[in-house]
């Protein structure tokens, strides 16, 4: 899968992005990550991207033809139009559903904004999805984009070296994840529960789920409202109130 960052900062999109689980997933070619610098496809001989806005008003506004060339030149590259996404506040907040919808996709543009936005003709123009990482103003679509990057690429086959992980992380099945243990056995007078040591895996399985339906409760209720509950997890959760 490909990801494009639109950016007026690509080092620190490709420093954030080029370690760990994605940047070893990028080295094996599973991912292929490429920062975009806006100011290359400027015509303004300063490498100038922004000027102040119509009507007045505080800061400054990212021009249309910068972000329009360099969106342009990725949909010659890749010979078609591919999902565009604007990091904003004002999109829908992104969730695991939506990771694992775009990571079907073949590639997809992320484009940051910055200063006091972005031309709206341009975003009319070219953007297809309006994407919010939570309720509150960053100062550019930087680490929303590479928010969006990590989380849409654990859900490429072959990223995640155990598949299992992906499939019992929190929000998966609408719940939350439940508690993990390691060794020691006990710290500073906690003990694992006797359960995760027994061995019986039904029963394991079992009392995980368990602790699902409980941490969401007490840490999301609203996720609880939008899970799909059977009549046995909706007795427990009455039994354990």
């Amino acid at each position: 899968m490909k990801f494009y960052i639109l950016t007026l900062f690509p080092e620190m999109v490709m420093q954030g992005l080029s370690t760990s689980i994605i940047g070893r997933a990028a080295d094996k070619g599973l991912l292929a990550i490429e920062a975009i610098n806006i100011r290359d496809y400027t015509n303004n001989k300063h490498g100038k991207v922004d000027d102040y806005p119509y009507g007045g008003g505080a800061g400054m506004v990212m021009q249309a033809q910068p972000i329009y060339d360099a969106w342009k030149a990725i949909i010659e590259k890749e010979g078609k139009k591919i999902p565009t996404v604007y990091l904003t506040p004002q999109g829908r907040t992104f969730c695991q559903q939506d990771a694992k919808t775009f990571a079907t996709e073949d590639a997809i543009i992320l484009l940051c904004g910055h200063y006091e936005g972005v031309d709206e003709r341009v975003l009319e123009e070219i953007v297809t999805d309006y994407v919010s990482i939570g309720d509150f103003v960053l100062t550019g679509g930087e680490l929303p984009a590479m928010v969006m990057v990590d989380a849409i690429s654990r859900m490429v086959p072959g990223v995640l070296s155990n598949k299992v992980s992906g499939e019992t992380e929190s929000f998966e099945n609408g719940l939350l994840e439940y508690p993990q243990y390691s060794r020691p056995e006990e710290w500073m007078g906690k003990k694992v529960p006797a359960i995760i040591l027994s061995g019986d895996h039904a029963k394991v399985d079992a009392w995980r789920h368990e602790q699902s339906l409980l941490r969401t409760r007490q840490r999301r209720p609203d996720l609880l409202q939008k899970a799909t509950l059977s009549a046995k997890d909706i007795e427990f959760l009455k039994e354990n109130e």
